[in-house]
Order: structure tokens, then sequence, then C-alpha cells
């Protein structure tokens, strides 16, 4: 008798649950907001006297010491491995291919010389995937033995980092959906233009005369949704990682003329000194073998249109 009057109580409490007359309370619905990008906030524009002292011309550097295996390279291969900071999200530079899990691109291409030159094995690296926000982190801290991720020279950076001779360059524009009426960042006063932390870009669209509204996300590929969205009015950055965006959706467009000049160098860890001669080694024996112009051809010529040579270096002893 108890076990019935116990199945009769639980029958009891089901009921009074599923009862038509206790109808759940809905939570009022007023608006809703687009998912945002990790780290999706204003940029701060910089404050006046936050700019770096000049430094002459930034994309000087250390003359070539050879391909001998010493030093810093020599504790490298002792290890067995590169360690190389690169990127992930950026199409044409630094990517993963999906099909495949490798990471591809202009940028992994430079990167697996340099393990060339120190292993014989251009696969002797280990990819370490970084923002740009942490490339300077990542050299200081010594957990990379070289950044490769379109790493703008210049005399800021160079107060804590070394830099390689340049061996891409380029210059920053602007991406718009291909039904905007935009030519150019002049025409974007107050509207939402999208950039990564860390990146020359960001500073340069927070400081434009036009005063457009610099968006910070972490990687590119936000950028880009971003704009398929219609978060953001433009994206703003480096011509090549605009291609990249462009050749992944027939939807945008690039417009305008360049806004600035953007040497790319390897960055190396400032202490690393006959590294940077070792790495000026490697770049000038891809610039004269073809190397570079066949990794080039392949990653960008072939998906923009646009023919180019490798950078000529400057050198000081």
């Amino acid at each position: 008798m108890r076990r019935v009057a116990l199945l009769l109580a639980a029958l009891g409490l089901l009921t009074a649950c599923g009862a038509p007359d206790k109808p759940v309370d809905l939570a009022v619905v007023t608006a809703v907001d687009r998912p945002a990008p990790d780290g999706y906030t204003p940029a701060q524009k910089p404050t006046a006297g936050s700019q770096a002292p000049n430094c002459g011309d930034p994309t000087v550097s250390l003359r070539p010491g050879g391909l001998a295996v010493t030093g810093t390279m020599a504790k490298i291969k002792e290890r067995g491995r590169l360690i190389a900071g690169v990127d992930q999200n950026t199409f044409l530079f630094g990517f993963r291919n999906p099909e495949t899990n490798n990471l591809e691109g202009f940028d992994i291409d430079m990167a697996k010389q340099v393990a060339k030159a120190i292993f014989g094995d251009e696969n002797k690296v280990q990819f370490r995937v970084i923002a740009s926000r942490d490339r300077e982190d990542v050299l200081t801290k010594g957990e990379v033995d070289i950044v490769v991720r379109t790493y703008t020279i210049n005399c800021d950076r160079l107060q804590k980092i070394a830099f390689s001779s340049v061996y891409y360059s380029t210059g920053q524009r602007v991406l718009v959906d291909k039904s905007s009426q935009v030519k150019g960042i002049e025409e974007l006063a107050g509207k939402k233009v999208c950039a990564t932390a860390g990146s020359t870009s960001l500073t340069q669209i927070a400081n434009n005369p036009a005063k457009p509204v610099a968006m910070s996300v972490v990687n590119w590929s936000d950028c880009l949704v971003l704009l398929q969205q219609g978060q953001v009015a433009a994206v703003s950055t480096d011509e090549p990682i605009l291609a990249g965006m462009a050749a992944q959706d027939p939807n945008v467009k690039i417009v305008g003329p360049k806004l600035t000049d953007e040497p790319y160098g390897i960055g190396i860890p400032k202490a690393n000194t006959d590294m940077v001669r070792f790495v000026n080694a490697v770049l000038d024996k891809i610039r004269g073998d073809g190397t570079w112009q066949r990794s080039y051809d392949q990653w960008v010529g072939s998906r923009t249109g646009e023919s180019a040579s490798p950078p000529s270096p400057k050198y000081r002893d």
C-alpha cells in the first residue's frame, strides 16, 4: 500500500507540472545583437608622445654573414627544429589548407627556407600560430626563433626586436563590398573600418584625417566576416592580405590608392645578431636562385594577376 501511495503521489506531481493552466514564462526579447568575434573593440588612438624615435631607414639590416651553421643556428640544429611564429588566417601568406590541414603560403615558404638552410630539410620547422598583437612578445620572451607573419619593419618595433632585410614590399589599401560606392578611406568618415590588434594598419586607420572608426579584432579572417555581415563598412590593411580576402569572396573589392609603404621583414630576437646575418644570407640566396620568384608566382601572382620581383636589400656592417 505504501508503494501505491508513493506512485500516486508521483503521478500527481507529474500532472501538476504539465497542467495547461501553468504556462511557462517566456523571456521577452527586445533586441538581438549580431555575434562579434573575440577582441572586437574600438581601437584607441595613440596619445601624443607615444611615437617611436626616428631610427633613420628602418629597412637597413645587418650584412649577410654566410650560411655556416654556428652560434644560434647550431643551438637550433641541436634542438632538432626551427620554431617559427606564423599566421593561419591570412590566405596566400599564412593559412591552413582545409584539405590537408597543413599551413601554406608565401610566408610559410620563407620560414621553410630558413629551416632548409639550417637542417638541409625544409620540414624541420615547428610552426607556432600567433596573433598580430603577440609578435613582439613571442620574440622578446624567446618562445620562437623567428616570426614570419606579414611583419612590417618600423622604428617602433626595432626598439624591441631585430629584422632581416626586406623580403616583400606592399602598401595599405581598403576593401569594401562590391555594391559599395566608396572609392577610398577618405570617404569613410565616421564609418567602422576593421584591422587586427597590434598591426600598423590599425594605427593608420585611427590616425587618418578622415576620422573613420578603427575597429580591432584578433584575426584578419574576423574582419572579412564582419564586412560580409555589414558590421563594418570596410577593412583596411596591406594589399596582399586584402587580395587574399578578395580571392576567398568574389563579393568584395579593393579600392583606393596605397596609403602607406609596408616593407615586410622576418622578426628575430634582438640579441641574435648572428641569426639576422644568417637569415639575410638565406634571403639573398633565394632572391638569386629563383626560389623567391617561384613562391611569389604560386601564392600571390597567380591569384592576383600582379607581377613582382624580390625587393633589393639594404645593408650595414
